[in-house]
């Protein structure tokens, strides 16, 4: 077995920054531009980018930045991808339902894109999305999956507001909170649901143009 050696260039003023950027990718997977801009811009610039995914490849993780949308996100580490224990030990399982809820919340998040500064929606507003694509979740489930997609920096949001005017801050880091497979398949049921209904809509239509008498001839 080789010996792990692991040399890291941090000075001496950065070290209490490094652990916190560390402890705060680890706890939550996302640091994000518009949150945490002094972490972000720790973590992106080049130096400290290659110390910490040093760092984390030691425990079977990398970082991954992504400049353009201000998000910084720990991975499962390439060298380790094979490794049994350790593929899937960052990857956070969500319910089906939670998964409809951030597939409502992204493609809010993309539909305010560039209207105002920041992103955000009502909470009012949200519980209108989702019933519009026929989800309707316990206030107790809706209230768990806003807690936990705060917690991993997909949303933000004050505890202390409550009622439907609670703003809620969508981030960009919600594109990347997916599991591929189980993704497929909830994204599979919202097109069922749209085929079966674009089917209704035909088979309506069908039906009524065969209701339909035909015109009598004008007699001469």
């Amino acid at each position: 077995m080789s010996d792990i050696n692991l040399e890291l260039s941090i000075k001496d003023e950065n070290i209490n920054l490094f652990k916190r950027c560390v402890r705060k990718l680890l706890d939550s997977t996302f640091i994000l531009r518009d949150k945490d801009e002094r972490f972000y811009q720790f973590v992106s610039r080049e130096s400290n980018r290659q110390d910490i995914s040093e760092y984390l490849r030691m425990m079977g993780f990398d970082m991954i930045v992504d400049d353009k949308v201000g998000v910084c996100m720990l991975v499962a580490s390439e060298e380790d991808a094979e490794t049994v224990g350790l593929k899937r030990t960052n990857v956070v399982t969500f319910t089906p339902l939670q998964y409809h809820l951030l597939l409502v919340l992204w493609k809010v998040y993309l539909e305010n894109l560039g209207l105002n500064e920041g992103n955000f929606i009502t909470k009012g507003d949200l519980i209108d999305k989702v019933r519009t694509y026929e989800v309707n979740p316990k206030s107790g489930e809706f209230s768990a999956a806003l807690q936990r997609f705060k917690k991993y920096n997909l949303i933000y949001y004050n505890e202390g507001d409550s009622g439907e005017d609670m703003k809620i801050q969508l981030y960009p880091s919600l594109q990347f909170g997916w599991d591929l497979p189980q993704f497929q398949t909830v994204a599979g049921e919202y097109l069922d649901l749209e085929s079966e209904g674009e089917d209704d809509l035909q088979d309506y239509e069908n039906e009524g143009l065969a209701d339909m008498d035909e015109p009598e001839e004008d007699e001469l």
